[in-house]
């Protein structure tokens, strides 16, 4: 089976490196594997950015973002195997993991967490990778 690809596109004109041509998209799925983006407070359709200057917003919209493209690519929040956390300052951990633990309330996945000295824009406090299997009864 070849690899799907969701919601393509190209850097040019948006909201980061706009004036890059760099071709990527937000979500692939390989056989019963998704890997997402990562996933900011960016609004994957309008591409506003909700939450400066507030990470458990921009996890909430991260989270959010998170549901649809997982969908997209058919599967779901509890399919969530692994996830990795960026933070820009080692209190926000205390405002974006209680949002992320109310999405992925029951799933268990296994997680690391980092604080970094920044991310792709100022104002990006917080950044999430997801990575999901959908199981083999539901292929």
């Amino acid at each position: 089976m070849a690899h799907q690809r969701f919601r393509t596109g190209s850097t040019r004109g948006g909201p980061m490196l706009p004036d890059l041509d760099f071709q990527s998209c937000q979500a692939v799925r390989a056989g019963n594997q998704v890997f997402l983006v990562g996933l900011t407070g960016f609004d994957r359709d309008t591409r506003e950015f909700i939450g400066k200057g507030d990470p458990a917003a921009q996890a909430e919209k991260a989270m959010e973002n998170c549901k649809v493209l997982l969908e997209e690519a058919g599967a779901r929040m509890e399919d969530i195997c692994k996830i990795t956390t960026y933070v820009t300052q080692r209190e926000y951990r205390y405002d974006v993991y209680p949002v992320i633990g109310k999405h992925l309330k029951d799933v268990y996945p296994v997680s690391t967490g980092l604080v970094v000295n920044g991310l792709a824009e100022t104002y990006i406090d917080f950044e999430i990778d997801i990575f999901a299997v959908i199981p083999d009864d539901r292929l």
